[in-house]
């Protein structure tokens, strides 16, 4: 028997054990990363960015168009600007991750083997 295949990020090296691994398109072909690695990926990062700034203005100009055109700059918006492009950043970044997330394979390999043993204990 052979020692078992240990998965590892393309990017870093971490062994991915029980972590989640994330699918990313290269130009040779699709490699796997660890979440750290995943959120550096400039090209994630670049739509993330381009999602909340069409978003943020969107949203901005419907819920504070009226007070930005009277020239009035309440305190609140401070926080409420930069929240109203944070959100759709953040939104996007979580989606893209959702969309590469990869099963981890070895905790398949384990539960399928474990249900093996119980069939097996059973007959």
């Amino acid at each position: 028997m052979g020692s078992p295949v240990v998965q590892q990020c393309a990017r870093c090296g971490r062994a991915f054990d029980h972590r989640t691994a994330y699918q990313h398109q290269s130009p040779s072909g699709l490699i796997l990363r660890c979440l750290t690695c995943s959120l550096r990926d400039p090209s994630m990062l670049r739509r993330s960015t381009l999602i909340a700034l069409a978003v943020g203005t969107i949203l901005t100009a419907v819920n504070q168009g009226d007070v930005l055109l009277a020239g009035h700059w309440p305190a609140a918006l401070l926080w409420k600007l930069p929240m109203t492009y944070a959100v759709p950043f953040i939104v996007a970044m979580i989606g893209a991750l959702g969309a590469e997330k990869v099963a981890n394979r070895s905790e398949d390999l384990q539960t399928g083997a474990a249900s093996a043993v119980r069939e097996t204990e059973q007959r």
